[in-house]
């Protein structure tokens, strides 16, 4: 019998996922042997460095896909927000898994809710999404860059002069942190990153067995919201550190897309929703994007990547 070859990152978090995604296929077909193996991408190597400085094409993801195309594993687990919108020739997103509450949480050291923070409180992040729409719903507060993973930024959190932190609910879940969470942060102050809270499970397109059980793992509504959200964030031309925010939520036959972009201090912001038939995500991501876009979501894309090269350098 064929052993079904997992390929994953090594973070605690990524692990749990990937054991996830293998118990579910042993559910699905009770007798498969199925085997973890573990990857170190250069996301991961790199650790002293912001991740907007180092790139964000791939970065946790391009040595799973090598991985893939050289025969060396039979499918990539992957969390969605981390997946680019273009997949390398030859592979294709066999599954979207149950999408797990895609929002932020804040955890902060003494309780305080986000709108309860001390005037100039210091807050974690490393995403320049996070950081935009703090600054526009509270432009006193200071942010650090706080990298590693969960267990090193809660580490961060109560060792260094830090009042909280802002992290996705799902891993916060998925590790058993449940009881950290002081708030859940609301959408009307922070969309998440497009696809957050989704596990995506990659493959080989000419791999007719491994994608015919994918597709049994694979969730119908996640799968259409998260491609309305890459359809747009595709359109938009962004990345995963460009401040782009995105949720998409599925109502029986139809979606609503909702979506901002905002410059690097929340200042100025574009911020919309659109609804649309839930039969084509791709096509109500790009009308939103086009929206956007005539709203001056470009030139807040065009002036944050001249900020952030002129930061980088």
């Amino acid at each position: 019998m064929r052993e079904y070859r997992i390929g994953t990152r090594e973070s605690r978090l990524a692990m749990w996922q990937a054991d996830w995604v293998a118990g579910r296929l042993k559910d699905l077909q009770p007798g498969i042997k199925v085997s973890l193996v573990g990857i170190r991408t250069k996301g991961d190597n790199i650790l002293d460095a912001a991740l907007s400085k180092i790139g964000d094409k791939g970065l946790f993801t391009r040595e799973l896909e090598a991985a893939l195309l050289n025969d060396q594993v039979d499918m990539a687990v992957h969390s969605m927000k981390d997946l680019p919108t273009g997949l390398p020739e030859g592979l294709v997103l066999g599954a979207v898994c149950r999408r797990e509450y895609p929002g932020d949480v804040l955890v902060s050291r003494r309780g305080s809710k986000l709108a309860d923070l001390r005037p100039g409180a210091v807050v974690g992040t490393s995403s320049l999404r996070r950081i935009a729409q703090l600054k526009r719903f509270r432009p006193d507060l200071a942010t650090v860059d706080v990298r590693g993973n969960l267990n090193t930024r809660l580490r961060k959190l109560d060792d260094q002069d830090l009042d909280a932190l802002v992290l996705a609910y799902a891993g916060m879940v998925r590790l058993g942190y449940r009881d950290r969470i002081t708030e859940m942060i609301p959408f009307e102050v922070c969309l998440p990153a497009v696809g957050q809270g989704s596990i995506g499970v990659e493959a080989r397109a000419d791999d007719r067995e491994i994608l015919e059980l994918l597709d049994r793992l694979d969730h119908g509504p996640s799968r259409k919201a998260v491609t309305a959200e890459r359809s747009l964030m595709r359109a938009l031309e962004g990345g995963c550190q460009i401040p782009v925010g995105a949720l998409a939520l599925v109502d029986g036959d139809e979606i609503v897309l909702e979506a901002m972009v905002a410059d690097l201090d929340g200042g100025s912001m574009v911020r919309m929703s659109m609804s649309g038939p839930a039969g084509d995500p791709g096509g109500l991501g790009r009308r939103l994007a086009e929206g956007m876009m005539a709203r001056g979501a470009g030139e807040i894309l065009k002036k944050v990547r001249q900020e952030f090269d002129v930061r980088v350098k």
